[in-house]
């Protein structure tokens, strides 16, 4: 524990580091991938063959590999910097996702895309897709406007299109679609995610109750991926089962990207 704890500092100072001296602009050049999570079909699962389930492979976008660690209980640890994303080595279509995740910094902030194109453009260094929010219960107040606190609405799991993906909210705070009940966790604490991604409409269940969705999102294949944006995350239990495809359009689906 003592050797992994000075492993996990060396990290926190090489990614600081790299934030402060602008490598971001290079973390492309820095090829690297990772496994972690798993995933398995629907007709696997109902024919009785969940055990045929496979690791899940991430594979560096814009971030560099002194940020992603896979403990050996399992656990993914990313440290936040630089900003930007790694994403599946395949896309996902129809699916329902399980996720665990816990923020260890006061004010922190992250989330997974799905049906991402996994190719940030021009200055952004995140992609375009449906991001499933994962704030940290304090942001609010953390980036509170002269004195007021930001809405509540961010921290509980928002859903929303991004980067020219366009969605219709469920529960609509302008283009976003806000959880219609607060059920995050704060600082330390585990949250879980359950998604359900079918047609273009995704629902989201927070910490055991599904309490937001988006539907009519114009992409509805693509890659997942998972964010760095600035604070130490950590995530378990990953768990993707696929579902059987629908009709979906040439213009729908994300370009595919070299492995």
């Amino acid at each position: 524990m003592k050797n992994f704890s000075i492993r996990k500092q060396i990290a926190h100072l090489s990614v600081v580091l790299i934030a402060l001296t602008g490598v971001q602009v290079n973390a492309q050049d820095q090829a690297f991938e990772f496994e972690f999570g798993s995933d398995n079909t629907w007709e696997n699962m109902i024919s009785g063959k969940s055990g045929e389930e496979s690791a899940i492979k991430w594979i560096n976008v814009n971030t560099v590999k002194e940020g992603w660690t896979v403990g050996e209980d399992g656990v993914l640890v990313n440290l936040g910097h630089p900003i930007g994303v790694v994403r599946s080595e395949k896309q996902y279509e129809n699916f329902i996702m399980h996720v665990e995740w816990r923020h260890m910094e006061a004010g922190g902030n992250s989330g997974i895309f799905a049906w991402s194109g996994a190719d940030p453009k021009g200055n952004s260094p995140l992609p375009d897709g449906v991001e499933i929010q994962m704030l940290e219960l304090d942001w609010v107040n953390i980036n509170a406007k002269d004195g007021v606190p930001q809405p509540i609405a961010y921290v509980h799991g928002e859903v929303w299109g991004v980067g020219g993906v366009v969605t219709k909210p469920d529960n609509p705070r302008g283009e976003r679609s806000k959880s219609i009940e607060n059920r995050a966790k704060g600082k330390g604490e585990w949250n879980t995610y359950d998604v359900v991604c079918v047609d273009g409409v995704i629902k989201l269940a927070v910490n055991g109750k599904f309490v937001n969705g988006i539907s009519k999102s114009t992409q509805k294949k693509g890659y997942l991926c998972l964010e760095s944006e600035g604070a130490e995350i950590h995530f378990r239990n990953l768990k993707v089962i696929e579902l059987p495809p629908g009709v979906t359009s040439p213009e729908q689906i994300a370009p595919l990207l070299s492995n």
